[in-house]
């Protein structure tokens, strides 16, 4: 076993246009020819300071005959004061073909979720992608999420076995439809993370929850890889669609790609500074997929959404239990309905999703509740983009939300009234598996009706009658009880808004 001493100089700083990036001394192997069927193993210590670039690449020269690469690494984890960040860091793999943003040289990434990985060419680490092992300079990604005043000092075991390798397994991936009923309210939850990032479930677990909870379609959503892509197709079947995506997850806020094509990897490389979020938006969709920031108002270290909504086709609003960062993102959110209708422009539809990662966390709640054509990947993609949805707590909620006017016009959530400004407007909501909540009323002015509670039998309907001149725009919530005097409850649901008037 050999040891190297990480040493971080100023010349080693490079900027790529990114967040800036560190590149440390190569780590070589002593393999000679005939060495066939033995491992070697490389011991690499490093501190790195407050202030360290975002990313820092170990080179590691991968000599010819490799059939394995086994990583594992330590770093500690020092008192800190009270309020001050203590080191977290990350971990990930690029091969020869190199780091380079939006590159083919990923993979594999688990984030701060695993302490050793490996990769071979017919099995890998979750997190990481099998594959041929070829000779050339690979690199191990560190990312410093944060750093204790006192720095962070880790060391990296790094082991190559040697031998021939085994044949790399062609993907299989879900099938793009379901078994539907034809246009209908489908049932779903885009934001999961599988034991393919930080999540502790595998695609199977996620499945049987996700059929438990009443869902007819999922999206795969791990941190900052693809790697779970081919494990899904066991999972799905004619009762549940399974849609493929990724949680981009940067330094200013996380994204989810919502139902890309199999295999789309979307880097995660920036931050809101190095303006190249528009790039990858662009991939999302280039590749059939939606782009939809997610928990936008987290306070999580990171988690804030600092890229703004230029390139979003949704929002996620709602996000896992119901908390204050979601109420702020509703409240948000509904701020930017207001400024849709003053400028005459596109509105955002919003969303809701679990966020779950392992037991106790509930699959399914919320969910979002889409009115599409048939239970398939675009057909899906389209009722989220047009904003035909609704998101609810559980399965055993459910909402009618309409407006119609006096001459048999009508519109349902998403969709427009498109009246003249003084024509009497009936706005019906009707509700059930609700018990004791009560309905809000939303337009552009604010809450314009609150009703009394709803019966035990959680079934109820509520009528209420206006103007398009009075309100541009009318949207329901469904609000549990609360106790804390005039602060409303947490979401039970919530819909998308219902324009009133023409444009």
């Amino acid at each position: 076993m050999g040891d190297d001493d990480a040493r971080l100089g100023r010349r080693a700083l490079i900027v790529t246009g990114t967040a800036a990036a560190l590149t440390l001394r190569s780590v070589t192997f002593a393999r000679g020819a005939d060495d066939m069927h033995h491992d070697e193993t490389r011991t690499v210590r490093g501190t790195l300071p407050t202030g360290s670039p975002d990313f820092v690449y170990v080179p590691v020269e991968v000599p010819e005959g490799t059939r394995e690469i086994k990583v594992s690494y330590t770093y500690d984890r020092p008192a800190v004061p009270a309020g001050t960040p203590g080191n977290a860091l990350d971990i990930g793999l690029f091969d020869e073909r190199g780091t380079e943003l939006g590159g083919s040289g990923f993979r594999g990434w688990s984030g701060g979720a695993r302490t050793e990985f490996y990769v071979r060419a017919d099995d890998a680490t979750p997190g990481y992608l099998p594959g041929t092992i070829n000779p050339g300079t690979w690199q191990i990604a560190l990312g410093p999420y944060t750093v204790a005043p006192q720095g962070l000092a880790y060391e990296l075991t790094i082991t190559l076995s040697y031998g021939e390798q085994s044949p790399a397994p062609a993907p299989v991936y879900p099938p793009r439809r379901a078994k539907g009923r034809g246009r209908a309210w489908y049932r779903g939850d885009c934001h999961l993370h599988s034991w393919h990032s930080d999540g502790r479930r595998t695609p199977a677990e996620i499945a049987a929850l996700a059929r438990a909870a009443g869902l007819d379609f999922i999206n795969s959503s791990d941190h900052n890889t693809h790697s779970s892509h081919p494990h899904w197709a066991d999972a799905a079947g004619d009762d549940l669609l399974v849609m493929l995506g990724e949680e981009i997850t940067t330094r200013n806020g996380h994204v989810v790609a919502l139902g890309t094509d199999p295999g789309t990897f979307v880097d995660w490389r920036y931050r809101a500074r190095d303006n190249r979020f528009g790039r990858f938006a662009r991939r999302i969709r280039g590749s059939g997929g939606l782009v939809v920031p997610a928990h936008p108002h987290a306070t999580c270290v990171g988690c804030g959404w600092k890229f703004g909504f230029g390139e979003a086709d949704a929002i996620e609003v709602w996000n896992g239990p119901y908390t204050p960062d979601d109420e702020v993102a509703l409240a948000d959110w509904d701020n930017m309905l207001v400024a849709s209708v003053r400028d005459g422009r596109a509105w955002l539809p919003a969303m809701g999703n679990s966020d779950a990662h392992r037991d106790p966390d509930p699959v399914g709640s919320p969910q979002t509740v889409v009115l599409a054509d048939d239970l398939t990947r675009e057909a899906i993609q389209e009722g989220i983009r047009a904003g035909r949805s609704y998101v609810a707590e559980s399965k055993n909620v459910s909402l009618a939300f309409t407006a119609s006017g006096g001459r048999g016009e009508h519109a349902g959530i998403g969709e427009r009234l498109a009246v003249p400004l003084d024509t009497p407007v009936t706005v019906r909501l009707e509700v059930s598996g609700a018990p004791r909540c009560s309905v809000r009323l939303v337009t552009d002015q604010g809450v314009l009706l609150t009703s009394d509670p709803l019966p035990v039998s959680g079934s109820g309907v509520v009528e209420w009658r206006t103007t398009p001149a009075y309100a541009a725009y009318v949207r329901a919530e469904l609000r549990h009880e609360t106790a804390a005097g005039p602060l409303p409850g947490a979401l039970a649901a919530f819909t998308n808004p219902i324009f009133l008037g023409h444009r």
